[in-house]
């Protein structure tokens, strides 16, 4: 039977010591040296089987250290059915190797399309079966039935935008209503009452989560106030300037008087670090290994202090 997802996720974390999600987007121009085959271009068969051989192997060195991965579907769906495929049987590895899976695909439509999306990953008998899912509820809330439908019913994960990390995210969710409060805080808002029903038994934290960018740690501690139980998810962590301090701003003190409250998202930092482009399988390894060293020993430490 499917455990609620944030009670499961929050005690992963708390097992682990560290937040650290790791992201897997598979950018082409990067793949090392080591998977990379044929022309290596989206139509090319043999670029989906690379990308996969590549995911498998992140997959291989970040099992039983991070709680939980986030496949970026763009970066399968650039490489047409093919990558569907891949992002298939890589969601099956992550799961065989015991590890959640935050689908980001920031789905966001209205009536049977919602539904279309909802039961695809997270439905009785979902086509690619996934832990949780991102979502864009700037449609309104209608558009979100679905997946908080799903979300009840199989013990779900949604993680819906409400502050992202991207620089441009201020030209509208700052924009300030005649409530007095931000687009982004109107948003925070209106999902109390359905962040409070899917409250855990067992952490009492929320499986409506939302992200929140690491870039903008001042609002983090504004929607902790909006939203005291929903799971925060944290991009914007390491290539993208945030710090592991500022990441945990939102989060709050748990058992054992360390920081929790979310995930913290790293894709670039742990999947291309400095020496990895290279041929010889043991370099990589290694470089892939310090770099996941390094974040989960930032992010340990920002917890405990």
């Amino acid at each position: 039977m499917q455990q609620h997802f944030a009670d499961q996720l929050i005690q992963r974390i708390r097992s682990l010591g560290h937040p650290l999600c790791v992201g897997l987007d598979p950018h082409l121009d990067r793949l090392p040296e080591l998977f990379r085959c044929g022309s290596m271009s989206p139509s090319d068969p043999q670029t989906g089987e690379a990308v996969e051989a590549f995911l498998a192997a992140i997959l291989e060195q970040v099992a039983g250290r991070v709680a939980i991965v986030k496949p970026q579907i763009a970066f399968f769906e650039q490489l047409g059915w093919r990558g569907l495929r891949v992002l298939e049987n890589i969601v099956l590895k992550a799961r065989q190797h015991d590890l959640l899976v935050l689908l980001d695909a920031k789905r966001g439509d209205i009536g049977s399309t919602a539904r279309g999306y909802a039961d695809a990953y997270l439905g009785v008998q979902p086509a690619i079966e996934c832990d949780a899912i991102t979502l864009n509820p700037y449609l309104g809330r209608d558009t979100l039935a679905p997946f908080l439908e799903c979300a009840h019913q199989h013990k779900r994960g949604l993680f819906l935008l409400v502050k992202t990390s991207n620089p441009g995210s201020g030209d509208f969710q700052d924009r300030r209503l005649e409530s007095g409060l931000t687009v982004f805080e109107a948003v925070a808002e209106s999902l109390s009452e359905s962040s409070q029903g899917l409250r855990g038994s067992t952490t009492g934290w929320s499986s409506l989560g939302v992200v929140v960018g690491a870039t903008y740690p001042g609002q983090s501690e504004r929607i902790r106030e909006l939203l005291p139980n929903a799971l925060f998810l944290v991009p914007g962590y390491g290539a993208q300037g945030g710090s592991a301090e500022a990441a945990l701003r939102g989060f709050v003190r748990g058992a054992g008087g360390i920081l929790e409250g979310g995930i913290v998202n790293s894709s670039r930092g742990i999947l291309f670090p400095s020496g990895s482009a290279t041929a010889d399988a043991k370099r990589w390894e290694r470089a892939v290994d310090e770099a996941l060293d390094r974040s989960i020993d930032e992010l340990s430490t920002a917890a405990t202090a």
